[in-house]
This record gives C-alpha cells, sequence and structure tokens, in this order.
C-alpha cells in the first residue's frame, strides 16, 4: 500500500437516494428479533426489570484474575511511555507499538485458541483507560484495531479458515482496520459509492473506490472494506463485507488526516482501483455486509464509554489536587460553593461514567442477555456526559487550564493538558455513530412496540382503509399494555429495600420509566406516521432512558463495592447518591421539555435560514476558507470611506 500526499480525493459519483429507499437500506441491516431480554429496552416501555441488572453481574473468578495480571503489567509498561511526546510529534513511536505488541495488547480481545489473551470486555476496556490516559491515540489505535477493525467481525462472522489465517497475526501486532465512510456517505450507507465487481469466472472482486477517516489506515496491514456488490446472475449482490491485504495492488492512502484533537491518530483517505480480492476473503454472504458493520458496533461501542471513563476519572484526579492546593481568598478554591459544585459534578460523573461501562461490559459478558441499546445508550451517554466533564475541568483550572502543557512546563509549573483532554474528547460525540444518529437509532429501538402495534399507522404511505384495519389491532395492544403503567413498584416505599440510602433513587427510575413510556404512547398517538420527523422530541425520550441507565448501573454497583469492601462501599453509595441525584434534576428538565420547548419555531427558523433569507446576518465577517483575493490600493479612484465620512461630520 502506497502513501503519496496529494489534494482531497472528489466525492465518488453516486446515483441520488429517495428517502424511502434509504430507510429501507437501514431497515433492512437492523437486528429485529430480541431472544434474549434487554433491561434498556425495558426502560423505554415502562417494564423495569431491576432483576436483569442486579445482583450485579460477576465474571468467572479465573478469567478475572488473568486479566487482572495482565492489567499490572499493562500499567507498568504505561508508567513508562510519555503521552507528551505523542502529543508534539503527532504520531505514536514505533517502540511504543513494538512495547504493546510484546505484552499482547494488540490480542486482549482474540480468543486464546487464536493467540489471543481472550480477556473479557471489562478487562479490555480498562485496558483502554488505562493506555488512553498516557495518550487517547493509544485507545483510538487499539480500539479502532480490535472493537471494528478485522479481529472481531471475523471472530464473529468469518469462517474457522478465515480465524485461522487472520486472528493470530492480528494478535502478533498485524494492524487493522475498518473501512466504511466515504466522501459523500457517512450515515446514509445507501448512497455507498465503493464497488465490488465479481470477475467474469467467479473468483474474485475488483474492488474500486474510495473511503474516507480511515482510523489506522495509513499503517495497517490488513482491511475491513465494505463495499456494494452489483447485481449478478451469481450472486445476491448488495454492500459486502470484505478483508483487504493493504499492500494489494491499486490501493493508495492518498493522505493522512489532521484534526483538532488524537493528534497521534493515523487516520487518512484511501483509495481502490481494480484491486483484486478473492472470493474466500469475503466475510458473510453477499449483502450482508451492513448487518455485519452494525453487529460489529454492537459491543465494538464499548470501547467509547471505557475511554470516557478513564478521561473522566483522570479529570477527577486533576480537579481534586487543584481545588485543594489552589488558595484565593484566603482558603483552597474547593472550599468556595461555585467551585465545589463543579467538583461535585465532576466526582458524581466519573462515578457515573465508570459505572455505565462496567455494567454494560458485564452485561455483555454474561452473554445472558441483549446488550444492543445498552451498548448505544452506553456510547452516547458516557461520549456527552465526558465532554462536560473535561469542559468543566479547564474552567475550573482558569488560564492553567486553557494553557497547553507544554506552555506550563515551560514556565516551570506542572504539565497538566487540560485542553488537550477537552479537545480529543470532543470526537467520541461522532465517533462510531454521532450523538445525533445514536438517538435516532436507539429511538428506532425504543419504539419498536409501538411501530409493530400501530402497523400501518405509523406508515405514510398506508391508504386509509388500511390505517382504519391497523387502528382495530393497535387497539387491542394498548388496551392490554396500557394499565401495565399505571402501577409499579416504585410507588412502594419497602421496594429495592436491600439497597439502602439508594433504593429511593432505584423507586424514581421505575416510576419514570412508567412515565417515559406513556409519555411516548402519547407522542405516538398524536404524531403517527410523523413521528420519526420529530427528531427532536425523540433525542429528548433517547436522553431520559439514558439517564436512567446510567442511575441504575451507579446503584447495582454501589451495592455491589458495599457487598466487598464496606469502607469504599460507603463512599461508593455516597458518590452513586450525589450521582442520582444530579441525574434525575435532569430527567425532569427532559420530562418538561418534551411538551414546552421551541421546536416548532426551530424548524421554521431553520426553513428560513436554508432559502438564506438571514444571508444578511452574515456580514461583516472574512470566510477564510473560501480564498482569498488581491487587495489593491488605488489613491487615484479618490479618498477612502474612513476619509469620506470624517469629512461628512467635520
Amino acid at each position: 500500500m502506497s502513501i503519496r500526499s496529494v489534494h482531497p480525493p472528489r466525492p465518488a459519483q453516486v446515483d441520488e437516494v429517495d428517502e424511502r429507499t434509504a430507510r429501507a437500506v437501514a431497515e433492512a441491516a437492523r437486528e429485529t428479533e430480541w431472544t434474549r431480554p434487554s433491561f434498556a429496552k425495558g426502560l423505554y416501555l415502562g417494564a423495569f426489570d431491576f432483576s436483569l441488572v442486579h445482583p450485579y453481574p460477576l465474571p468467572d473468578p479465573e478469567k478475572a484474575a488473568l486479566g487482572d495480571a495482565f492489567l499490572v503489567e499493562l500499567e507498568a509498561y504505561c508508567r513508562t511511555l510519555d503521552g507528551g511526546r505523542i502529543e508534539r510529534e503527532d504520531r505514536v513511536p514505533d517502540e511504543y507499538l513494538a512495547g504493546l505488541t510484546r505484552l499482547g495488547a494488540f490480542g486482549m480481545k482474540i480468543p486464546t485458541r487464536y493467540g489471543g489473551l481472550g480477556l473479557s470486555l471489562v478487562h479490555y476496556g480498562r485496558a483502554l483507560m488505562l493506555v488512553s490516559s498516557v495518550h487517547p491515540s493509544l485507545g483510538a489505535l487499539l480500539s479502532a484495531h480490535q472493537s471494528i477493525g478485522v479481529p472481531e467481525p471475523v471472530r464473529m462472522f468469518g469462517t474457522e479458515a478465515q480465524k485461522e489465517e487472520l486472528l493470530p497475526r492480528c494478535a502478533q501486532g498485524a494492524i487493522s482496520a475498518f473501512l466504511l465512510t466515504e466522501p459523500d456517505v457517512g450515515s446514509d450507507p445507501a448512497r455507498m459509492g465503493s464497488t465490488a465487481t465479481p470477475t467474469e469466472d467467479g473468483s474474485a472482486y475488483l474492488l474500486d473506490g474510495v473511503k474516507l477517516w480511515t482510523t489506522n489506515g495509513p499503517i495497517a496491514e490488513l482491511l475491513v472494506v465494505m463495499a456494494k456488490v452489483p447485481a449478478h446472475a451469481g450472486g445476491r449482490g448488495g454492500i459486502s463485507a470484505f478483508v483487504v491485504e493493504a499492500d494489494a495492488p491499486g490501493i493508495t492512502v492518498e493522505r493522512r488526516n489532521a484534526f483538532m484533537g488524537l493528534r497521534g491518530i493515523e487516520n487518512g483517505v484511501t483509495r481502490f482501483h481494480q484491486v483484486r480480492v478473492p472470493v474466500g476473503s469475503r466475510l458473510g454472504r453477499e449483502g450482508e455486509g451492513l448487518k455485519i458493520a452494525l453487529t460489529t458496533l454492537n459491543t465494538g461501542r464499548l470501547s467509547i464509554p471505557a475511554i470516557c471513563a478513564g478521561g473522566g476519572k483522570w479529570a477527577l484526579k486533576i480537579a481534586r489536587e487543584w481545588s485543594a492546593t489552589r488558595v484565593q481568598w484566603g482558603k483552597p478554591i474547593g472550599e468556595h460553593e461555585a467551585v465545589a459544585t463543579k467538583l461535585a459534578f465532576i466526582a458524581a460523573t466519573a462515578y457515573g461514567l465508570e459505572s455505565v461501562f462496567e455494567l454494560s461490559a458485564a452485561i455483555a459478558d454474561s452473554g445472558q442477555k441483549d446488550v444492543r441499546i445498552e451498548a448505544a445508550l452506553a456510547k452516547l451517554w458516557s461520549s456527552e456526559l465526558a465532554y462536560r466533564v473535561a469542559d468543566e475541568l479547564v474552567q475550573l483550572r482558569g488560564g492553567r487550564g486553557f494553557e497547553t502543557a507544554d506552555s506550563l512546563a515551560a514556565r516551570g509549573e506542572r504539565a497538566v493538558p487540560a485542553e488537550q483532554v477537552l479537545r480529543d474528547m470532543r470526537i467520541n460525540r461522532i465517533f462510531e455513530g454521532s450523538s445525533e444518529i445514536m438517538r435516532l437509532a436507539i429511538a428506532r429501538e425504543a419504539v419498536d412496540a409501538h411501530l409493530a402495534a400501530a402497523g400501518d399507522l405509523a406508515s405514510r404511505d398506508a391508504t386509509m382503509s388500511a390505517k382504519a384495519r391497523a387502528a382495530v389491532g393497535a387497539s387491542g395492544f394498548y388496551a392490554r399494555w396500557l394499565p401495565t403503567l399505571v402501577t409499579g413498584a416504585g410507588l412502594r416505599p419497602d421496594a429495592y429495600a436491600e439497597l439502602g440510602p439508594l433504593a429511593r433513587h432505584v423507586r424514581y427510575v421505575e416510576r419514570a420509566s412508567r412515565r417515559l413510556a406513556r409519555r411516548t404512547f402519547w407522542a405516538m398517538a398524536r404524531h403517527q406516521a410523523g413521528l420519526e420527523q420529530r427528531q427532536a422530541l425523540l433525542g429528548r425520550v433517547v436522553d431520559i432512558g439514558a439517564e436512567l441507565f446510567a442511575m441504575s448501573a451507579a446503584c447495582t454497583r454501589a451495592e455491589l463495592m458495599r457487598r466487598q469492601d464496606p469502607v469504599q462501599g460507603a463512599s461508593a453509595q455516597r458518590l452513586a447518591d450525589a450521582f442520582c441525584e444530579q441525574a434525575s434534576a435532569r430527567v425532569e428538565e427532559l420530562f418538561r421539555r418534551l411538551s414546552d420547548n421551541t421546536d416548532r419555531r426551530d424548524r421554521a427558523l431553520a426553513t428560513v435560514v436554508l432559502k438564506g433569507d438571514a444571508a444578511w446576518l452574515e456580514r461583516g465577517v472574512i470566510d477564510a476558507s473560501e480564498g482569498t483575493g488581491p487587495w489593491i490600493a488605488d489613491t487615484a479612484r479618490g479618498p477612502s470611506a474612513v476619509e469620506t465620512v470624517r469629512r461628512r461630520y467635520r
């Protein structure tokens, strides 16, 4: 695979795809069956089943001991690394990669039978916390390789021959990348322009196209590439997944991208021109590529909550130390209420972040429950709250929060990279599904039962007679379901008593879950087929469920910690109590905004802005991205505008 510096490629030309077709492609790739219980799905239906997460799921002791032993070695090695060097050089040094390879870090999730460490998701996430605290680019590199790169889709969908060939290579340090996004295609895969055309003899495909934001792409040895196979006599066609050798003829890395954060990340633009890919390198069947990508992301997304939790824990350490030693007006700034509230938010949220990751990963490790909504909620909620934590840390540190670590060190002060963490945390709200896309995807699952019950009532294309028939069927479902939302355990003062002082928060979650289900029903009844267009409303529905999930995680984890260590458990209970108080306040505000909001006016204003009717507001600034023109001074043309005004008012 060659690397050359050129101008960014022009977006691939693809046929315009209408909204109905785009939705159909996405819907076809979505998992629709629920063969295992889901705690998070129940939250949106008013079916709060705390027994799905409490008692807290515990790992196999032997596997946990192996994971703990690896983390001890990894921490010792990470303490020898210099994150500042990665930031300054804008790359991860080769010797750092070699050290991680010797430890087996590139095979953390790969089963031991294929040469990997076979770590649980919990220990894998804890490892990402450690390396990301050195520099988040290390976490991005390892997670892109193992969470969505070659190891995970091959482990889940590969043949035994593919596993035996590829997984040992990955475990030994053959870096991999995942290539889905294109210059003109983001979250709408129906418009994908990359193609994999079968050869005449049917033995291979010829891959053509351009992929953008290929994390690990510039240094990868193996690639997972999504491309559209044209309809043909020998197969079904459709978006398919291929494992491609990165040095295959016809592959060119056209540039290495630069970003506001993650300055050591290897991310580029990759072009494919008539790249020959053997049929045996296809994962799954033709047309299953998007399903493979989405299924891989179900647990792959948990790497982001892990990294966010690590960032929250680091921010707490810095905030605590600074608030205790920085003295203003005669006492440490942490004793001033304006700072104390920020410190309390950082501490409570750091506990919540770690609890959300740990519970989600533990559920996934158990293999007994469906974790797709939990993982999506964990990614969405953690990325949003961790960024707020980083922002509050910068504010708490003041000018030193805005100053770079190198500049602080040059002045003889402690080199705390607070501004870097703020920059690095920002991408997590975009990585592996932006917050907006995540809310829409989770909302689709949250209202799935309503859509199934409503049938043609929720279809914009159904006839009036079809809607009438659907109304009869829906009435039966709601007649059975709505009465279950009237009362529940949350109304009993003695419910969840085993959680002690945290029981009241769990009772609140149960009541709020039923309340959320009722509000979702009324939204469905009011908007019917138009509900999918009420994306701001659906986003609030999703955010309420996310906060309820986080509160549940905080409470069940605190109870586990209390049973394991009463002293530390008492501190955990206090953190969980504060976190739940803060989270429930956010929940109440979200509930209020379900009905009291500016959505209609905002949509109307956006229409005006898009038409250009408010373009006058953009005057008086310079848009340097449009380029510059020559500046000409011509005194022969007469006095300047300023001189003209001066003469007028003399």
